[in-house]
């Protein structure tokens, strides 16, 4: 079976102190739960904020490293889910049912993208 990566694109700047609510954590350990049991679920995490990271860059044959925030970046990478389904259809579906759960007041990018396999 295909496995599938899908990165939560978020607007940092804009949703920095946008917690997520209890009821918002309450149904994402639902739908964990079931994902796990169908044994599509790999592996699945946020990622903490850019201000934490780095980003290494080889350009001209040098490294150069820039420590966060990112500010010239308006959407990061928040999270991640890597998943194993039976084609790209149950991707979306599994995809669609994650950001269905947040509130309205989110804005929220997935992009799911099939892992080449050798």
């Amino acid at each position: 079976m295909p496995r599938y990566l899908t990165l939560i694109r978020i607007d940092e700047q804009k949703d920095q102190d946008k917690a997520p609510s209890p009821e918002l954590m309450e149904r994402m350990g639902k739908l964990l739960e079931e994902i796990t049991k169908a044994g599509v679920m790999l592996d699945t995490a946020g990622l903490r904020p850019t201000a934490e990271g780095t980003r290494v860059t080889w350009a001209d044959g040098k490294l150069s490293y820039t420590d966060g925030p990112f500010t010239e970046t308006k959407e990061v990478i928040g999270g991640y889910s890597l998943i194993q389904a039976k084609d790209k259809a149950e991707a979306l579906e599994w995809t669609k049912r994650f950001l269905e759960l947040h509130e309205d007041h989110w804005t929220i990018t997935a992009e799911v993208r099939e892992i080449a396999e050798p």
